[in-house]
């Protein structure tokens, strides 16, 4: 099956979620709850410090960043942990080791595949190599994640490994503002889904899974599973 969209089917589903979000203001406005949109609404939208458009856009990022990172990072690391099965044991029964598996869950897939786009303001070498003054730059995560000269054999999946300095959250003052909540997802899923079904396995071969290697968020579209 081909994956693949085009930049006017990408905008396209992007504006499709932003109206989403408008119907959902929309509706919180006729009938407001005790939820966080309703609230944004009273004391944001009505005093006209935000705007409907703003808020929808804000909402769609807000999902994209805060939820669809999380999901397929969950599908991805089920799959590294399911055809690792000695580490997945150690993260199901080790709980000290958690924290450290999930880092070097992030280090070895980073889900955000690429920064958001920079432009040089000057010129700038890194390396060997000199960036003008104008270019753009797309700073991929993944490469940075599997820098040899900071990773020792870094296509090796290691749970025991030091990953803490990697940058799938981004680094310097553009790192991810929910990383520790993603974090903690993340420490929470993965053991307790080894530990409520120890036979998990995955129940396909590797060519039916299909990557989303169309998407700036990296995951699989789908995971076949079997206990």
């Amino acid at each position: 099956m081909d994956c693949l969209q085009t930049p006017a089917q990408a905008a396209q589903k992007a504006r499709e979620l932003a109206d989403y979000f408008m119907r959902l203001i929309r509706r919180k406005e006729e009938e407001p709850g005790d939820d966080l949109v309703s609230r944004v609404i009273e004391e944001h939208v009505r005093p006209g410090n935000l705007s409907r458009e703003d808020f929808a856009e804000i909402g769609a990022m807000i999902l994209r960043a805060g939820h669809d990172t999380t999901t397929n990072m969950i599908g991805l690391g089920t799959l590294i942990l399911l055809n690792h099965p000695e580490q997945a044991a150690a993260v199901r029964d080790q709980p000290e080791l958690v924290p450290g598996a999930v880092e070097e869950l992030l280090r070895y897939v980073s889900p955000v595949q690429f920064s958001p786009r920079r432009v040089a303001m000057e010129d700038v070498a890194i390396g060997d190599v000199v960036i003008r003054k104008g270019e753009g730059v797309f700073a991929l995560n993944p490469a940075a994640n599997r820098d040899p000269a900071v990773f020792p054999d870094p296509d090796r999946f290691d749970v025991h490994r030091d990953a803490s300095h990697h940058v799938a959250f981004g680094f310097g003052i553009h790192q991810c503002l929910g990383q520790i909540l993603a974090r903690m997802e993340l420490q929470v899923v993965f053991p307790l889904l080894l530990q409520r079904l120890p036979n998990l396995r995955v129940a396909a071969n590797e060519g039916e899974i299909r990557f989303k290697d169309d998407m700036q968020i990296y995951g699989v579209h789908n995971l076949p599973v079997a206990w």
